[in-house]
């Protein structure tokens, strides 16, 4: 609609879902007031900073396709679920556990992050980094309650920072970046529960026998890209891990 203020929310204290998309806002400080907010969204403004006073029971916000560049001033305890889709984010320090505990959904794709370093918020469940410039994986190994990261579209050529401690992820997406070898898709054999793995539109899924030599490294697995892996497979991967195996004998 154009709106460019909504000091008027200010006294409908009582509001509990509010809808603010596609307008033309650069301050949410009205806001403030309204310290029973469940669920709020602001996508399509002009925000540049997702900055406002902590709510005390909001636990969903979503500021996508913003011009935000940081997470300073995100402190709601209560909030479970954050969106930040297609903003200027470059890095990811600033978001705090001690402020929010209750996070569990970081929706962070399409922003300019380079590396995954100081996300200071190890209870997530679900991590969307997909559509950055991501070249390097860091302190992964806290995200001990993980189920979900998304890492397609990013310029990951290593997959080097995965750890055991990550004992809860179960799917993982790799699209299109820029893993050449076999060897770096053994360094998830960390990852005990890994069940769904997205490799395709990497140079290694070009590989002869890919899905075979992805299987023989990562058994547990029981869908590699979009299909499930079939009884034949997975017994023709076995014998492949096996004779390599006499090899390196």
């Amino acid at each position: 609609r154009g709106l460019t203020d909504i000091s008027l929310l200010k006294r409908f204290i009582h509001l509990r879902y509010v809808d603010l998309s596609k307008n033309k806002l650069k301050d949410l400080a009205p806001l403030s007031s309204l310290t029973q907010l469940l669920w709020l969204k602001v996508d399509g403004n002009l925000l540049t900073s997702a900055s406002m006073q902590e709510l005390p029971y909001l636990q969903v916000i979503s500021f996508d396709r913003n011009h935000i560049t940081d997470f300073e001033g995100i402190t709601h305890p209560l909030l479970a679920n954050l969106s930040l889709k297609e903003n200027k984010i470059e890095t990811v320090l600033g978001l705090s556990h001690d402020h929010l505990f209750s996070l569990q959904v970081l929706e962070l794709r399409g922003n300019k992050i380079k590396t995954t370093a100081g996300l200071g918020v190890s209870k997530l469940k679900k991590l969307y980094l997909a559509k950055n410039t991501i070249c390097s994986l860091e302190g992964l190994e806290e995200f001990e309650q993980l189920e979900t990261l998304h890492l397609r579209d990013n310029k990951l050529e290593a997959l080097d920072g995965f750890s055991n401690s990550m004992k809860c992820l179960q799917y993982l997406n790799l699209r299109s970046n820029g893993i050449k070898s076999f060897q770096e898709v053994e360094k998830l054999q960390v990852l005990p529960m890994l069940q769904a793995l997205v490799l395709m539109d990497n140079p290694c899924a070009e590989e002869p026998n890919y899905r075979l030599e992805v299987l023989s490294r990562l058994p547990q697995l029981q869908r590699l890209d979009k299909e499930s892996i079939e009884e034949e497979e997975r017994e023709e991967a076995e014998n492949i891990r096996q004779a390599r195996k006499e090899k390196e004998k």
